[in-house]
Order: C-alpha cells, then structure tokens, then sequence
C-alpha cells in the first residue's frame, strides 16, 4: 500500500499549481511506491487541466480527477479521498497558502492520531477574513462544543480508514474533523506556516461563507444530538462444547 496520498482540489489555479507540485516534490520526493499526489479539478474553465495534464508527464506521483463541470470544494475534497491509496491522507488548498513543509510533521502525528488539524499561527488574510472567521468559530463551538482551534485550516490529516465511516454531504469539508471527533476519533493539531496568496484570486468572502455555513452548522448539530450512543457492557453466547 502506498504510504501517503496528499489530496488538493483546485478550481481556475493555473498560476500556482507549477511551483506547488515542485514544492511538494522538493519536501516528499518523487517515489511513486510511497506517495501520490492526487489533484482534483474542480470543473476549471482556465489553462489548469491542460497545466496538470504535464504536471501528470512530469512528476510520475501526480494523479488527476477532472470534473465535468463545477462542483465545489466539497465534492472535490471527498472525491480525493474516495480514490486515494495511502494509508495517510493529507489534504491541502490549491491556493499555496498551506506550506508543503509542514506534511511532515502532520503525517509524523498520523502516528499518534486518527486526525490531525492545522492551526494556521499567524494568518496571512485579510484582517475582515480574519475577524469572520473568529466570530464564525465563537459561534460553532458554543453550539457543538468542538475541541478543534482551526476549522478553516484546509492542511489536515486523516487515516483513510477512519474517513470510511462518514457520510458526506454539500459543506461537509468544513466539519470533517468535528465529525470524526463526533465518532469517537482521537484529535491532534499542530500549528502550521500560512503564506499569503500571491497569484490567483479567493473564491470565498465572509458573505458568501455566512450563507451556506449556518445551515450546515444547524445540520453536524442534529447529528451529534440524534447520533446512536451505547456502551456493551458484555455479550453473552451459547458455546456448544466437544467432549473429543
């Protein structure tokens, strides 16, 4: 089985998906026995599926997902992780705002954790993006109760069996941990380098976050109120015994 599969889904990036790749390359090698870097494109109407198209030729790890149309961070992210072969599944933004050095230290606490989430320590975005993003975390976790510091982080790390067991919907990349966690996965976060964007441009503003995440929040809420929730104390059976 392959080691570890990194997971990025890009919509209209064909700027920075050049110097990523060489990034990842530089950090995690090219031993394709060991690593797969799976792109995902999401539907993009620029040069980025001809861009991956000689990535693919370049670097003999990179696979690439196409989508016929657009279909959203989600459905791109959970796509990756339906086709990913490592025993480790890390995810990260398209946008080379997560930094490819700090997959090291992520997998290295895949060791120890079923999950482990990004804490982008010195945030590199605009201080409205920043602010709503302290209040949207203010609100999610008086409501769920969640122990994790950086939702918004996209550079996280799953073992990719424990990723089986959830049921995905519209937005649920943003909940991805806090669902695990719901199911009893253990939790590790890790503080991360996060670089400003240099090329391209932001597909996501506080408005339009603010309009698909309340609802969602409403719905990870339900499921953690009506999930299944028992604890066997033993289970007794009826042994025949052989007396030869």
């Amino acid at each position: 089985m392959i080691e570890l599969t990194i997971v990025i889904p890009v919509y209209n990036e064909e700027d920075l998906i050049v110097p990523l790749m060489k990034e990842i390359a530089d950090v995690l090698g090219e031993d394709r026995e060991r690593l797969e870097v799976l792109f995902v494109n999401d539907g993009s109407t620029d040069k980025t599926e001809h861009i991956l198209d000689k990535l693919r030729e370049r670097y003999p790890v990179v696979r690439v997902i196409s989508f016929e149309k657009n279909a959203g961070q989600s459905a791109a992210m959970i796509c990756g992780f339906r086709h990913a072969g490592g025993k480790y599944v890390v995810a990260l933004d398209g946008d080379g705002q997560n930094d490819p050095r700090d997959i090291p230290r992520v997998v290295k606490l895949l060791e120890k954790y079923q999950v482990v989430c990004g804490i982008r320590a010195r945030r590199r975005d605009s201080l409205p993006k920043r602010l709503g993003s302290k209040l949207a975390r203010y609100v999610r976790q008086k409501v769920l109760r969640d122990s994790i510091t950086d939702i918004g982080c996209s550079l996280k790390g799953f073992h990719r069996d424990v990723l089986e067991k959830l049921y995905f919907f519209d937005g649920a990349h943003r909940f991805i941990p806090i669902l695990l966690e719901m199911e009893g996965c253990s939790v590790g976060q890790v503080e991360v380098n996060h670089r400003p964007r240099t090329l391209g441009v932001s597909k996501y503003t506080n408005l339009g976050r603010l309009s698909k995440t309340w609802l969602d929040l409403l719905g990870v809420y339900w499921i953690g109120k009506r999930r299944l929730n028992y604890q066997i104390k033993h289970i007794l059976t009826n042994v025949e015994r052989s007396d030869g």
